[in-house]
C-alpha cells in the first residue's frame, strides 16, 4: 500500500510505499473506509512532530501563482491604498531557446485606474444632470398645471356671472 502524505504549510507532497500488505486489517481512519484493496491512501499532516520528514517538512515550494485581485495583492504584501499594486505582482520568467527572455504576469483585476475614476465621475455627473433636468421639468409642469387650473376657475366664474346676469335680465322683463 502507498501513502500520499501532504503538508499544506510548505506545499509539499510525498508518496511513500509501504510493504506491509495484509499484515494488519485496516478498518478506518476517522470515518473513512480503509482496506487492503486500496492502492493509495491520501493523508495530510495536521500536527508537526519533533523530527523532520525528509523531502516533506524540511523544504518549501514557492507558490507558482500569486493573487490576481488588487485587494488580495495588497493583503498579501501588507500594502496601503496609496501603494502601486502593479509593482508587487507575482511574475514568472519565461526563457525559450532562440527567443528573448520575457516575464509573464497576470492581469490585475479590480485595479483603480485614473480612467476608472474618470468614468465614475462622469456617470455621477450624468446622474446629477438628469436629476436637475427632471426637477426643472417638474417645476415647469407644476406651473403649467396651476395656470390651467387658474384659467378654468376664471372661465367657470365668468360663465356663472354671465348666467346670473341673464337670469336677472329675464326676471326684470
Amino acid at each position: 500500500m502507498k501513502l500520499n502524505i501532504a503538508y499544506p504549510v510548505t506545499g509539499c507532497q510525498k508518496l511513500l510505499d509501504i510493504d506491509d500488505d495484509r499484515e494488519c486489517e485496516r478498518k478506518s481512519v476517522r470515518g473513512c473506509v480503509v482496506d487492503a484493496n486500496l492502492s493509495v491512501l491520501a493523508c495530510v499532516i495536521t500536527k508537526r512532530g519533533e523530527q523532520d520528514i525528509d523531502g516533506l517538512t524540511n523544504k518549501t515550494i514557492p507558490r507558482r501563482l500569486g493573487p490576481k485581485r488588487a485587494n488580495h495583492i495588497r493583503k498579501l504584501f501588507n500594502l496601503s491604498k496609496e501603494d502601486d499594486v502593479r509593482k508587487y505582482v507575482v511574475k514568472r520568467p519565461l526563457t525559450k531557446e532562440s527567443k528573448k527572455p520575457r516575464v509573464k504576469a497576470p492581469k490585475i483585476q479590480r485595479l483603480i485606474t485614473p480612467r476608472r475614476i474618470q468614468r465614475k465621475r462622469h456617470t455621477l455627473s450624468l446622474k446629477k444632470r438628469r436629476a436637475e433636468k427632471q426637477r426643472v421639468l417638474q417645476n415647469e409642469y407644476a406651473k403649467l398645471l396651476s395656470q390651467y387650473a387658474k384659467e378654468r376657475r376664471e372661465r367657470k366664474r365668468s360663465e356663472s356671472k354671465r348666467r346670473s346676469s341673464t337670469r336677472v335680465s329675464e326676471s326684470k322683463a
